[in-house]
């Protein structure tokens, strides 16, 4: 298939994608089944986005043609990609660039965010007989060209290590804050609060850390906040409220609550699940200074960053850590 036949493949995989039709409705409940959090809410969220943002033909189209030498031939290589298994399909972007770019894409699937993975592989399969051998899920990567690998800090080291002989792009923890100013409108704080709370913020787009000025009022973000409420009724969040708070009582610290999640001044831009982290700023001006050293930080949202409620919508030019993948496998 030469680069247009794939692009018509994957706006093909977009249609299908945003059916829903029953086969995909039974892979879906199939995936809740396996893993808790992935929550029908939260793989339609999903499923959206990449339909919308990344299988959009325009979309595509136009972010291809910052690409040309995708059209080109080549000889294709094979190249290991690590998927992480935090949210759902968090793996999606690294394998469409594979599948454009023409190599032979090896997959190190998490157990967490295998089953809806799979089926995306297996209809392009379908479909594609002729491609079918260019994505592999694989339990072990070996022999590769190169790598492209997600995981915490401390597996970001051992990739480091065994992938250090071969071109490689290794991901680590990265999570996402917000710049608060005390004037947003209650639609603002309702949309913060979706970058907050969707895929119970698991992922390094979500935001675990709102900066605020002195004598801040948090009551109408709390407020807003309520929208996600019904998620206190998820036993597995629910468990890690009650354990959190627990910790901030015994250790007497201080906290705010609206009964689904706790806000609590820390210095960290990582919180634990159902924990915001807040801090206070005095300068804006070098609060953003400070935050545009930050290794760890995916996205910064704010009235003049990331608009609110756009930190889950990444377009096909977000690249996870901000390593332009597209151009990496390219220049193999």
């Amino acid at each position: 298939m030469n680069i247009a036949e794939k692009e018509a493949a994957l706006v093909r995989l977009g249609k299908y994608l945003a059916s829903n039709s029953e086969e995909l409705q039974t892979v879906k409940e199939r995936a809740f089944a396996a893993n808790g959090w992935f929550i029908p809410e939260f793989i339609d969220q999903s499923l959206e986005n990449i339909c919308r943002y990344f299988l959009e033909p325009a979309a595509l189209q136009q972010w291809l043609q910052r690409y040309p030498a995708a059209a080109s031939s080549r000889a294709p290589k094979k190249v290991g990609i690590v998927a992480a298994g935090n949210i759902p399909l968090v793996g999606f972007h690294d394998w469409l660039c594979g599948f454009l770019s023409g190599h032979q894409v090896k997959m190190k699937l998490s157990s967490k965010d295998e089953i809806l993975m799979r089926h995306i592989f297996n209809k392009i399969a379908e479909w594609y007989p002729e491609e079918a051998g260019q994505t592999e899920v694989l339990d072990m990567l070996k022999n590769c060209d190169a790598y492209i690998a997600t995981g915490s800090n401390n597996s970001a080291r051992y990739f480091n290590y065994y992938f250090s002989k071969y071109p490689s792009i290794i991901r680590h923890n990265r999570t996402s804050a917000a710049v608060l100013t005390g004037a947003e409108t209650s639609t603002e704080l309702e949309a913060l609060a979706d970058d907050i709370m969707i895929y119970f913020g698991l992922g390094c787009r979500n935001v675990t850390k709102v900066f605020v000025p002195e004598q801040y009022n948090f009551e109408p973000l709390l407020q807003a906040l309520r929208k996600y409420d019904y998620l206190a009724d998820h036993h597995k969040y629910k468990n890690n409220y009650d354990y959190n708070l627990a910790l901030l009582l015994l250790n007497n610290s201080q906290y705010l609550s609206n009964g689904s999640i706790l806000l609590h001044e820390a210095a960290s831009l990582f919180s634990a699940l159902s924990v915001l982290h807040y801090g206070y700023y005095k300068d804006i001006r070098q609060l953003q200074q400070d935050l545009q050293q930050e290794e760890s930080l995916q996205c910064l949202v704010g009235k003049s960053f990331i608009p609110f409620g756009n930190a889950q919508q990444p377009t096909l030019s977000d690249y996870a850590g901000g390593v332009d993948t597209m151009e990496f496998l390219l220049s193999l």
